[in-house]
């Protein structure tokens, strides 16, 4: 097992980025392509090379503005709709104008996308407006194809290095990070002019149906450290009572209809083999039909292919379970339950952080800059709603280049000498112990009071009872967890990521006292929408007494008007009963 090796190094680069997922890499190379003299260091916990959601196996991608299919307009809308209208427009009009050429660049990298006879891309429709979904028949390419380019852009890359905090200077701005080497414990201080946040989702925050500690729909790694270490950092955080949750096949907890199975004429049905939503677009809307439709006594949910012919669900399969999620088996054949003969049991996720379907995430602008000078966010973790595979390349794209930008302005900021000591102070204090409880235990002792607790609908005692957990559960972490080894120290690490996402949900769902995002925010006892109070984002932060705090914030004035029949198209999703 990795033994406990004290010792620091420090290294000083122009652009740190920080996550090997989908958007870091993009992130990192776009960075050193438009300034290949630039210093760039591209940090990942584990391996660049099977490292985020995107290691997971990705069948396409969701949300493709391709010219004859849609226009940027037209996503704009879906977007701002699908997220009741609490979006800024101009992050979200900039990816739709720039995806293109991304999707472009992306088939020169060689990953293939779904082509039609004629070679032109063959998008599919799940949405309410526009088209915008591009199979992808080999997902497992994407990650090497993104290697390669990594390697012949001669980037540097520190694997098995995690980082724990951000460093910021006295005037504000950021000055770097911290990181431990996930084998050795070993720390490494990595000087920089700008730092580039590409975490993922905090996908670890509930405990899934399935009852497996790693379970989770995204990369089981993704454990909300981007999050923790942006609000530590002084950042702010929007929206973050807006939890994502999906609609996923039980135990193999992957994805199911919206975009795997719908594009084939596959749908969500009830016990009756009945469809009753229009629209298997992951939105909050969604999920709350879904929820009601268990509730009604017509439940269980299940995905119904067993009307296709043998060929299309024989695709179909492929693509789940050899493409998607490779990883996961075939848990439906173990239990004699074939796609032909009956229909696969659905549930509703564990909730967690994640703009991929939803409008949460750390604060960012239309260049992917945070509120801290210096820091940016893409991906799942950034606020940018409906991000998906391809917005994270595209706004990692952004992130970088503006980052180049940014850095050739300012020199690096001072770094505290006594933050970094106390920082090490912290993350080694588990090591120092004989005995005490080890990180999995606190782990599920967290992840099993946010199901208890913040699992929508919401109720606000329920939310109330679950800081008071969270505060003795953290008791419990800072003086009693004990970390063996290397392996166990990021773990801990991992744990106090998830801890600080819990309380961040549980303080932002407080906040807003209103419904919104269907069952994303579902409060028992305010279960109005109200646009006259809450027509707004809420911004989370740390304020400079190391407290909490959470305040309004205005949506941006739209740059693509929506009309008023518009607005409520996600509300009209539940087919109503034939006569």
């Amino acid at each position: 097992m990795d033994e406990i090796t004290e010792g620091t190094s420090q290294v000083d680069c122009d652009i740190l980025v920080i996550g090997g997922g989908t958007a870091g890499p993009m992130a990192a190379y776009r960075a050193k392509k438009k300034n290949p003299n630039a210093k760039v260091i591209l940090l990942e916990k584990a391996n660049v090379k099977r490292s985020g959601a995107i290691s997971m196996g990705m069948d396409g991608l969701n949300n493709a503005v391709i010219p004859g299919h849609s226009t940027p307009e037209q996503y704009v809308k879906e977007i701002t709709v699908a997220n009741d209208g609490i979006v800024d427009q101009a992050a979200v009009y900039k990816y739709a104008q720039n995806c293109y050429e991304i999707i472009q660049e992306l088939d020169g990298f060689g990953i293939r996308f779904q082509k039609d006879e004629n070679g032109d891309f063959d998008v599919k429709k799940v949405h309410h407006i526009g088209t915008y979904v591009l199979p992808m028949p080999n997902g497992d390419t994407v990650k090497k194809a993104l290697y390669r380019q990594l390697k012949r852009a001669r980037l540097l890359i520190s694997n098995r290095y995690m980082a724990t905090r951000l460093l910021t200077g006295k005037d504000g701005r950021i000055a770097g990070a911290i990181a431990v080497n996930t084998r050795t414990a070993e720390f490494l201080v990595v000087r920089a002019k700008a730092v580039i946040l590409c975490m993922g989702a905090a996908g670890r925050l509930g405990l899934p149906t399935s009852g497996y500690l790693f379970g989770t729909y995204e990369n089981a790694a993704n454990s909300g450290d981007g999050y923790a270490m942006a609000y530590h950092a002084g950042a702010g955080l929007a929206n973050l009572e807006c939890f994502q949750i999906n609609p996923l096949i039980k135990d193999y907890n992957g994805p199911a209809c919206a975009y795997v199975a719908g594009p084939f004429g596959g749908y969500t049905a009830n016990n009756e083999g009945m469809r009753f939503i229009e629209c298997d677009y992951w939105s909050g809307q969604m999920m709350q039909e879904f929820y009601n439709e268990l509730q009604s006594g017509k439940g269980p949910v299940f995905l119904k292919l067993n009307h296709l012919a043998d060929e299309t669900i024989g695709e179909i399969e492929t693509i789940l379970h050899e493409v998607e999620r490779p990883t996961r088996g075939r848990f439906q054949v173990n239990r004699n339950n074939d796609y032909r003969n009956g229909m696969i049991e659905m549930h509703i996720s564990e909730i967690g952080f994640c703009s991929g379907h939803s409008a949460s995430g750390v604060y960012v602008d239309d260049n992917a800059c945070t509120t801290v000078p210096g820091l940016y966010a893409a991906g799942d973790m950034a606020s940018v709603p409906h991000n998906y595979m391809l917005g994270a390349f595209t706004n990692g794209a952004v992130a970088g280049e503006h980052a180049i930008d940014y850095v050739n302005e300012v020199d690096f900021a001072d770094i505290d000498e006594d933050f970094i000591a106390a920082e090490k102070e912290r993350v080694l204090a588990p090591t120092k112990r004989e005995d005490g409880i080890p990180p999995n235990q606190v782990e599920y002792k967290t992840r099993r009071l946010v199901n208890d607790y913040l699992q929508p609908p919401k109720v606000t005692r329920k939310m109330q009872l679950a800081q008071d957990r969270f505060a003795e559960t953290r008791a419990v972490m800072e003086n009693e967890m004990v970390a063996r080894n290397a392996h166990e120290l990021m773990r801990s690490l991992e744990v106090s990521s998830i801890l600080d996402c819990a309380d961040m949900a549980a303080f932002a769902s407080l906040f807003r006292t209103e419904s919104r995002w269907g069952l994303y925010h579902n409060r028992a006892d305010y279960p109005e929408r109200d646009n006259e109070n809450w027509f707004c984002h809420s911004i989370l932060s740390k304020d400079a007494a190391g407290q909490m705090t959470i305040k309004k914030k205005d949506v941006d004035p739209y740059i693509i008007p929506i009309d008023e029949e518009e607005k409520d198209a996600y509300d009209k999703q539940r087919i109503k009963a034939q006569a």
